[in-house]
């Protein structure tokens, strides 16, 4: 049976600091009773949600005299369609000495910018991009870590009105063109190299392949990260970015007001399952849902300093450096977790007063194997939220950031994706923190869960669905003229209904439980199974590093059922035999259901995972039952497939 959630709460927020926070500003402004009572309104009186939200988050634009048109579409519903704005306008509204950024590259590099320093950066890379015949609409893709270049870069460009996407270095070379390939990008941004793990890692000849396989390109900028020459051999329309003309003291940067739905950055799916979709988010949807999900979700306020620890290939750097527009210090950080002896994250938390820190669930599942007690050898008395994505994060994992880092603090586990670029459930600084639990629903936003026949349930598994359009929706696909794959892609399970692909519970608390992606579901014996339960059992045990769980079609060359098959990855010196076996599926037995219980449990020397860090189910099962794994591009180790590859343990 299943383990039951603690009634009390890990944590409940100070009435006395409750009322600080924007969250209750906005309350006690509604007359709501409650939040639960705020969320209903947002989500029964859209149009007037959204547009007393623009005015209560102070965004900088013309908001124009309609909010919404054909607000019942979904998709087509058209957001504040009289208003202009500029997203990178509300990122740099403040031109002062204060911190725009610090950035930390491992235990090697710091840099610091003030708000003055970022503003005169932007304004000189715009005038670069001017100069190159950038303007509205073109596109400017960067092929970056995480330094200050790419956010100076991002904002110039979409100051401009021009569209900014991004890939991390750690990518291949195939892999930037299945992304960049489609867009045509006028500019890229490139580096020479990056640290990872205490190694140079030399980006220089990947770089000449992008670049002679990218034909519209007219321009190319190298940051030089690492201290490396160029190629011997110069390649055509390259500058180093030192390199790049000055221009005049006090030149201005150029913010062109847009349409609300005018491109802002094109991002892209895992590209696990085919070449990746070319998602396209715009200034006025990115801006307002951020915002909300930063002051009143967050509590990110003036002078706070928030950090995720992110790479350019994942939404979450797009979230962060939003921070931005609320007056927020961005803490930048590019290399490995777990550096510096594997502390170097909350080296720099203690070192930077980090009041908000991001992290992915498996960082914290890492970290607590490793023995980490931040709480006790850091200081962290600035650390008011801890934030966590990627995959949900497991009741064991809340316990731990409550007992090894603080006792006192939002953790705020949160979940939406690229495809929003943002969250539909996530946390909440007026509402108790329950163990397993997210927090609530997003204001404005209609989510829901739905059963196989599209009825709403509660306390039950079912398909998380949001019932009603926000501004934040995708205003389409790149190269998707008539919408079909946009459709396709969340309205083909219900009409007129967003189907998000998370297999999810709301709970008693109207919290939400991710039970992992709907497509990696399993189902022995026609009972759906979520991988996370499995996960959450098997990582507890001490040998087990990580596990990875899918459905195994069985008898061979049948489709009508599955048997659950186990991958899991041991510690240095633990071996899998018998009686480790019989204690994983005890383990499982007793803290599920005997459907969860693998046939087979299985050991791997690693597991495949995106570049953002998500293990990729489907791509193992695909090697498993011998079928094509497209685009191993997307993955940050596609060599761990090899060791998934016809193995003997799963022929009988």
């Amino acid at each position: 049976m299943n383990e039951a959630i603690a009634p009390l709460p890990l944590w409940t927020p100070d009435p006395a600091k409750t009322a600080a926070t924007r969250m209750a500003q906005l309350i006690a402004a509604r007359g709501a009773a409650d939040y639960g009572e705020l969320w209903q309104w947002s989500v029964d009186r859209p149009a007037d949600f959204w547009s007393t939200l623009w005015d209560f988050c102070g965004v900088v634009g013309d908001k124009g005299a309609r909010v919404v048109v054909d607000g019942d579409r979904m998709p087509g519903a058209r957001w504040f369609p009289d208003a202009r704005l500029n997203y990178a306008e509300n990122l740099l509204q403040r031109r002062d000495t204060g911190e725009a950024l610090v950035f930390w590259g491992e235990d090697k590099v710091r840099r610091r910018l003030s708000r003055a320093a970022l503003y005169a950066e932007v304004a000189r890379f715009q005038q670069f991009l001017i100069a190159a015949g950038v303007g509205e609409g073109d596109r400017v893709a960067g092929y970056l870590p995480n330094l200050p270049e790419t956010l100076i870069a991002m904002l110039a460009t979409t100051a401009l009105g021009a569209i900014w996407s991004s890939a991390s270095p750690d990518f291949g070379v195939q892999g930037v063109l299945d992304r960049f390939g489609q867009i045509e990008p006028k500019v890229l941004v490139c580096v020479n190299g990056y640290w990872y793990n205490g190694k140079m890692v030399d980006c220089r000849e990947k770089n000449a392949a992008v670049i002679a396989q990218l034909p519209s390109l007219r321009q190319t900028v190298v940051v030089p990260y690492l201290d490396c020459e160029p190629l011997s051999e110069p390649l055509p329309n390259v500058l180093a970015w030192s390199d790049m003309p000055s221009v005049v003291p006090d030149q201005e940067v150029l913010f062109k007001r847009l349409a609300f739905d005018h491109p802002l950055f094109i991002m892209f799916s895992s590209g696990t399952t085919g070449v990746p979709k070319c998602i396209v988010h715009c200034h006025g949807g990115v801006l307002l849902q951020h915002l909300k999900e930063h002051q009143l979700h967050s509590d990110v306020r003036p002078g706070d300093r928030l950090f995720y620890f992110t790479t350019c290939g994942w939404m979450m750097w797009n979230w962060l450096v939003s921070g931005l527009a609320c007056g927020a210090t961005l803490l930048l950080y590019d290399g490995s977790p777990f550096a510096a002896g594997g502390t170097v994250l909350f080296d720099y938390a203690a070192a930077e007063g980090m009041t908000h820190f991001g992290t992915s669930a498996k960082f914290i599942d890492a970290a607590a194997k490793l023995g980490l007690s931040p709480g006790r050898t850091h200081d962290l008395g600035a650390l008011r939220a801890m934030f966590s994505t990627g995959s949900p994060l497991s009741p064991e994992g809340f316990d731990w950031v409550y007992s090894e880092i603080k006792k006192d603090i939002l953790l705020a586990s949160i979940s939406g994706g690229t495809d929003i670029v943002s969250c539909f459930v996530l946390g909440n600084p007026v509402l108790p923190v329950y163990r397993g639990e997210i927090q609530c629903r997003g204001l404005g936003m209609a989510v829901d869960v739905f059963d196989d026949g599209g009825r709403p349930v509660r306390g039950e598994k079912g398909e998380l669905v949001c019932t009603r359009p926000f501004p934040v929706m995708p205003v389409g696909f790149w190269n998707d003229p008539d919408g079909k794959k946009y459709r396709a892609a969340y309205f083909e399970r219900f009409d007129n209904i967003w189907c998000h692909g998370d297999f999810s519970e709301l709970t008693a608390h109207d919290g939400m439980i991710i039970y992992g992606r709907s497509d990696a579901t399993l189902n022995p014996g026609g009972v759906r199974i979520g991988t996370a339960e499995i996960y959450r059992q098997v990582e507890q045990l001490p040998e087990i590093l990580e596990a990875l769980v899918i459905g195994q079609d069985w008898p061979p060359g049948r489709n009508d059922d599955v048997r659950v098959v186990l991958f899991v990855r041991l510690c240095e010196g633990a071996v899998l035999d018998d009686e480790l076996i019989e204690r994983v599926k005890r383990k499982i037995r007793d803290n599920t259901t005997p459907r969860h219980v693998p046939a087979k449990v299985v050991q791997v020397q690693d597991i495949p995972r995106t570049k953002s860090g998500k293990i990729v189910e489907l791509a193992v099962r695909n090697v498993v039952s011998e079928q094509p794994v497209k685009n191993v591009e997307a993955l940050a180790n596609p060599e761990a497939l090899e060791f998934f590859r016809k193995r003997q343990e799963l022929a009988n």
